[in-house]
């Protein structure tokens, strides 16, 4: 079973949207599971401060070392005796880190677990970060309040492709960024919708020449909208033309 510790200073939003839908029926079912630890509960001061002002001046607030240095070693003390750092990583959702991809989340399946840090005002001490061997995972070149929303988009893209998980395995294999390129359009009932009519070749009944236009919408598609995808596509095609 999959498992996943995160480690935020909002416990209380969890599950969240995870105890919803194709997640939250896994979780049910025991497919992964989820334990949420409090930062704040490894402060040792009266007032479970868990942030200080930057060193060398500057704006905002730092999460100490300390704090989530305890928090880390508490959620790796639960772990199972056997687990291994690189079966079970501790990533911290950053502006800074790789960007999560469809790889990155199938490699994520593939693991026994997962522990995610969930930063909040300017940061965390980079000192933790260095000490605890965490590795920093962003979303995108954006800005969010915290890593709690990054974090659930994180653990729901890896739960999805947890064996039994989706209903029907066929359906990941076609979704966007499989097979390196974005996923082609999708219709469904009615046939004629404010006057705009199904394609024909979908009501045509022939696979063959269905499957050759979901190919090439889905090459036009990655072409005007994500020509880094495509660039990096064709490469993909060269290679295996030379081979």
């Amino acid at each position: 079973m999959w498992q996943a510790q995160v480690l935020t200073l909002f416990p209380d939003w969890y599950p969240g949207p995870l105890g919803a839908s194709l997640a939250g029926k896994a979780l049910e079912a025991d497919r992964w599971s989820l334990d949420v630890f409090d930062i704040r509960d490894f402060a040792d001061n009266k007032h479970r401060n868990v942030d200080d002002t930057p060193a060398g001046g500057g704006p905002g607030m730092v999460m100490r070392a300390d704090v989530v240095g305890n928090a880390i070693d508490a959620a790796l003390m639960q772990q199972p005796e056997d687990a291994m750092r690189e079966d079970w990583p501790v990533l911290y959702l950053s502006p800074r880190g790789k960007v999560l991809d469809q790889d990155m989340a199938r490699d994520l399946a593939d693991k026994k677990g997962v522990t995610l840090l969930c930063g909040r005002f300017e940061g965390v001490d980079q000192r933790v970060l260095d000490a605890r061997q965490v590795k920093e995972v962003s979303l995108g070149d954006f800005i969010l309040s915290g890593g709690d929303l990054a974090a659930m988009a994180l653990m729901d893209a890896v739960i999805r492709l947890l064996p039994g998980v989706v209903g029907d395995p066929e359906t990941l294999e076609e979704e966007s960024f499989e097979g390196g390129l974005l996923e082609y359009p999708h219709y469904t009932r009615p046939k004629v919708w404010e006057g705009i009519e199904i394609p024909a070749v979908l009501q045509s009944g022939h696979h063959g020449n269905i499957r050759k236009w979901r190919q090439d919408e889905a090459e036009r598609l990655t072409r005007e909208r994500r020509p880094d995808l495509w660039l990096r596509y064709q490469g993909q095609k060269t290679k295996l033309i030379e081979t």
